[in-house]
């Protein structure tokens, strides 16, 4: 395996300008920077970032855990996350949660045993797995995302949830309906509850009851989505439009329409929460709430950041506007 030295040589330069041109520590003319990659590229220099940290006390590693990389949300959101991390000099520790808490504990102990210097982390949990706040302690910073309420006691990134969702229920309300049926996610996650919080208060302005029978869980999973809606749809009176609280379980309620054999928007009108490549590409186009992503990712990633360059200081929380895109899948109520 080449060391530096051995780049050193091959580029004719010191051991100390190799190390200057690899970390920026020093300025180094484009020639010699040139050579010297040129020479890493040759050799197929690979350099050892941890031993470097250990020397230095510093870590260049961050930790990230999503609930689920599939879910395009959080798939654009990764990406963000990395490529920031990469300008930046960061490598990037990815940890699928699925949902489970213990899951995401064990990650984030593992995270500490890889001396990362800090993670953003989107909780799986509700507030009462957290009441110890035993993720919040230690050497490793933490900035929640998504997921993230005010108990948690770290620097938080989110969406105006309620807004996102009272954005999507009146829109429906205003174009007439009035059974409508919410399709939410994990229960006991915090974002799902402030969804839920928000669809019923666009029905409560209305002076609209809120029906137990019209609230399904989806678990924010494609095939709960799926199920939940044909249950909604077996009901005596079914709705006349839904609202589907992410896209994962959107895409599972089109396709469960599509098996009942209901077209939308001509049976059934359907909004939901966030947009997403095929939201544009089905037939109709999806009316959905947005989430501005990139800009979430980048004040989670500064945040972090932030605190690793010694920033002190109460527990930021950051809040993000939904935006509304009207697209094909509503039309005014005919019953």
């Amino acid at each position: 395996m080449a060391t530096m030295k051995d780049v050193a040589r091959a580029a004719g330069v010191s051991i100390y300008t190799v190390s200057a041109a690899l970390s920026g520590s020093a300025p180094v003319s484009p020639a010699l920077r040139a050579r010297v990659n040129k020479a890493v590229k040759a050799l197929g220099y690979e350099r050892n970032s941890v031993a470097r940290d250990l020397r230095q006390g510093t870590s260049s590693l961050i930790g990230l855990i999503v609930s689920d990389v599939t879910n395009p949300f959080f798939t654009e959101f990764v990406d963000c996350i990395e490529t920031h991390a990469r300008q930046q000099g960061y490598s990037v520790l990815l940890g699928i949660s699925g949902h489970d808490v213990a899951r995401e504990a064990e990650l984030l102990r593992l995270m500490r045993s890889h001396q990362a210097a800090g993670a953003i982390l989107g909780p799986a949990g509700g507030k009462a797995d957290y009441r110890e706040a035993e993720f919040a302690v230690g050497r490793m910073k933490l900035v929640a995302v998504d997921n993230a309420f005010p108990a948690l006691g770290v620097d938080a990134i989110a969406l105006d949830n309620r807004k996102a969702a009272a954005l999507a229920a009146d829109h429906l309300l205003d174009l007439g309906h009035r059974r409508i049926g919410v399709i939410g996610g994990v229960p006991r996650q915090h974002v799902a509850q402030e969804r839920l919080a928000g669809y019923r208060a666009a029905l409560r302005r209305r002076g609209i009851a809120a029906e137990p029978a019209l609230e399904e869980s989806g678990n924010f999973r494609m095939e709960d989505g799926y199920a939940a809606c044909r249950r909604l749809f077996a009901l005596p009176r079914p709705p006349t439009a839904l609202f589907v609280a992410n896209n994962l379980m959107l895409i599972g309620v089109m396709r469960a329409l599509g098996d009942l054999g209901l077209r939308v928007p001509q049976d059934v009108s359907v909004a939901g929460i966030d947009d997403f490549p095929w939201a544009a590409a089905f037939r109709p186009a999806l009316t959905v709430v947005e989430q501005p992503i990139a800009a979430m990712a980048q004040a989670a990633f500064e945040a972090l950041t932030a605190r690793l360059s010694g920033a002190d200081g109460p527990p930021l929380r950051q809040v993000f506007a939904p935006r509304l895109l009207i697209r094909e899948s509503c039309r005014a109520c005919e019953r």
